[in-house]
């Protein structure tokens, strides 16, 4: 039987639970209620706010008696994602469903992102009209906006929370009837990162990659393309990285707009995952429209990319210390690993006569990785051409190829 999960604090919002389940019902579903409300005790639910904290492993007694709302929250959060995912594991549920304002969003979003891409989730939320970022985080949740926000149920909150019953409905009937009959994998799956300026080669290295037999997934690097690579390695799903644009380590290191936080680069070398990586478009740092750079930015070398997207050139120090960053993050990394240096230029934009040419910068950066990475088993290939040239991007595939069928045991 198809099973949705509904998370919430009962206590608060039990009218308007009771409504979800008795409609998810209705349309055929079966549903497990998780209550995550702070002194809640109703007697309909599966799953107790008590049971959760325990999930959480903290004691509920002592957490109630202190009646801090924030340590609250986050040991609700983090007994749910455990909560969730072991039933999501066992195929238990196949869908999961929650509705809140700001709280309760947070709080179910804590559980969503613990479930993998592809696993249904849907969040009603009176926060879905803003920055849903925090909500979405790196997996596929789906957010609809409450329009009122959620106090019982009126004629907009039910066509409202009616779509939303429907919606994960017939999501969930989908995911078990892929349980039931799951499609085998015939390709091995390969993660790697684009962006504009990083598209020739990356678009070479796919099709190079889809000759051999792989299956590529691409990521545009706006920090949570990376964040969302960097979750599906940790999965296990993939078999390799080309890892061609490591731009969100220059807006991490300098303050801009597409960080995919310090950590990224760090997943595929410490599961040990054959990996390619480059330097693609480590020359910049992304702003917004140019009149939100922040001020002691304004004399820096600065390039409209398009109306919303305002570039800033890395100079020779960031450069530098984006090396050695990136070497640190790769020296160790048990699985092979190598490293492309397009001397030409680490961008379209990158090369001679094009507005971030700046040779200087580029020689401060392959000199801070050959000094990172001297002494380590990483191979470093330099290339004498610009980052698009013809056979970079398969000269890169061809190397994870390598790499890849070199771990893989003999039959």
């Amino acid at each position: 039987m198809t099973t949705v999960a509904i998370l919430g604090t009962f206590d608060t919002k039990g009218p308007e639970y009771l409504w979800l389940a008795q409609r998810l019902e209705h349309l055929g579903v079966d549903v497990v209620r998780i209550d995550t409300g702070a002194f809640s005790d109703v007697e309909w639910a599966d799953v107790s706010s008590t049971e959760v904290l325990h999930a959480a492993g903290v004691d509920p007694a002592t957490l109630r008696q202190r009646r801090d709302r924030g340590e609250m929250m986050t040991a609700m959060g983090r007994g749910a994602a455990q909560i969730v995912r072991r039933l999501a594991d066992r195929g238990q549920i196949h869908g999961l469903l929650s509705i809140g304002g700001s709280g309760g969003s947070s709080l179910a979003a804590t559980a969503m992102q613990a479930l993998p891409i592809g696993f249904p989730k849907l969040l009603v939320s009176t926060m879905a009209s803003g920055d849903v970022q925090p909500y979405v985080g790196e997996v596929d949740a789906t957010l609809m906006y409450s329009v009122v926000d959620v106090a019982g149920i009126n004629r907009i909150s039910q066509m409202v929370f009616d779509n939303a019953a429907a919606a994960i409905a017939g999501m969930a009937k989908a995911q078990a009837e892929r349980e039931a009959t799951p499609v085998e994998a015939t390709k091995p799956l390969i993660g790697m990162t684009m962006f504009g300026v990083t598209t020739p080669v990356c678009d070479e290295a796919r099709q190079r990659l889809t000759e051999l037999g792989y299956e590529v997934l691409v990521f545009h690097a706006t920090g949570t393309g990376g964040r969302a690579m960097e979750k599906l390695i940790e999965s296990g799903l993939l078999s390799g990285v080309c890892d061609i644009t490591t731009t969100e380590l220059a807006d991490d290191l300098v303050g801009g707009v597409l960080t995919a936080g310090p950590h990224r680069g760090e997943m595929a070398a410490k599961t040990g995952l054959p990996q390619v990586v480059s330097v693609g478009a480590l020359d910049m740092v992304n702003f917004g429209p140019m009149d939100t750079v922040p001020a002691q930015f304004r004399a820096r070398n600065l390039f409209v990319h398009n109306p919303t997207v305002t570039l800033m050139r890395t100079t020779a120090d960031e450069m530098a210390e984006l090396g050695q960053r990136l070497a640190a993050k790769l020296a160790d990394a048990p699985g092979p690993t190598a490293i492309f240096l397009p001397l030409g230029g680490v961008s379209a934009i990158d090369t001679p006569g094009q507005p971030f040419w700046d040779p200087t910068a580029d020689r401060a950066l392959f000199a801070a990785l050959r000094d990172g990475l001297a002494g380590s088993d990483v191979d470093i290939h330099e290339v004498d051409e610009p980052i698009n040239a013809d056979g970079v991007g398969r000269a890169m595939a061809d190397t994870l190829h390598r790499l890849i069928t070199a771990t893989q045991p003999r039959t």
